[in-house]
């Protein structure tokens, strides 16, 4: 199938903007169990699209990378919906992604 390069980067940017919305709406999954299972979490993709940003020469700050894919405030998202991790999870973090 060829697509071409618009339509790939249009393709890609809808799934990037629904899994940002799936994971708004999931405020039940905590970013550690995100990092222990799939090795990424939300901090993650804020930091790729900062990263992203910053090769093309595009201000953006890590907090507006933060509110771009939490939808708020990183601070007031930790406040409403980030528990306490369990001394389970921190091992499970020590032991999958000491880099993190």
């Amino acid at each position: 199938m060829a697509i071409d390069d618009r339509t790939q980067t249009e393709l890609e940017a809808a799934v990037f903007r629904r899994l940002v919305e799936h994971l708004r709406g999931r405020t039940d999954v905590q970013n550690i169990d995100l990092m222990n299972l799939a090795g990424f979490c939300r901090n993650c993709l804020s930091n790729w699209l900062k990263d992203a940003a910053d090769a093309k020469g595009v201000a953006m700050s890590k907090d507006e990378s933060r509110e771009a894919v939490y939808g708020m405030p990183y601070e007031t998202w930790k406040s409403l919906h980030q528990a306490e991790a369990s001394p389970q999870q921190l091992d499970a973090m020590k032991k999958t992604h000491s880099g993190h």
